[in-house]
């Protein structure tokens, strides 16, 4: 792989991180529910409203990296130690995201689910770049490989049992905290289920081009 070819691909990451950042806030704003991987930052942005939400996930992303650290030991590839300034990096487009759309009245339902519909299809467009990229997996995905890596099992279940995690930790979390659910609602099953096919969809369409852009 030459020099250029690399940019290029860190280039499209960056790019695709950007989005995925815009899409969480997006998705945040419409108070209805984020992706199962943003849902326990995204609770704990409700309860401390002192810390944003890129901090918080920020703060997540670098404990799931430590956790590959602890499962995968001798393993871990010291590569991935990038995954920390990524984790700045998607906090700060997060909190961008967050900012540029504060003032979109969204205190009605049908604008609430739209703000997920728009936020997951932008998520969606962000991984479907960083895919393209293929430079490095996000601190949840590595998190998922390490696990699936390491009981041997197939990586697809394994994100799901993940997912379910997480949204059951938050489902405790908001309980603990308001004695109701907050943060975890119909918008986290949208986003669930419809990331994954956002991902392949805009992948028909830019997959292609952008492999011409790397120079592939």
């Amino acid at each position: 792989m030459t020099k250029t070819e690399l940019a290029k691909r860190w280039l499209l990451f960056v790019v695709g991180l950007f989005f995925s950042g815009l899409g969480v806030a997006i998705t945040r704003h419409g108070c209805i529910g984020v992706s199962p991987i943003s849902s326990v930052p995204n609770i704990m942005s409700i309860r401390f409203e002192s810390i944003s939400m890129g901090t918080w996930l920020m703060i997540g992303n670098i404990l799931m990296l430590i956790a590959q650290i602890v499962i995968l030991r001798k393993n871990f590839k010291i590569v991935n130690i990038l995954q920390i300034p990524l984790s700045f990096l998607f906090g700060w487009f997060t909190d961008f995201g967050v900012w540029l759309i504060h003032s979109v009245p969204q205190d009605v339902y049908p604008v609430q689910l739209l703000c997920v519909i728009i936020g997951t299809a932008t998520l969606g467009f962000g991984i479907a770049i960083q895919v393209v990229g293929d430079v490095i997996l996000n601190s949840g995905e590595a998190l998922v490989k390490a696990i699936a890596d390491t009981i041997k099992k197939e990586f697809s279940n394994v994100k799901i049992v993940f997912d379910v995690s997480c949204v059951t930790s938050s489902i405790i979390i908001s309980l603990l905290f308001f004695g109701t659910i907050k943060g975890a609602r119909e918008g986290t099953i949208i986003a669930a289920i419809c990331t994954g096919l956002a991902v392949k969809f805009f992948l028909r369409f830019i997959r292609k081009p952008l492999t011409k852009f790397i120079g592939v």
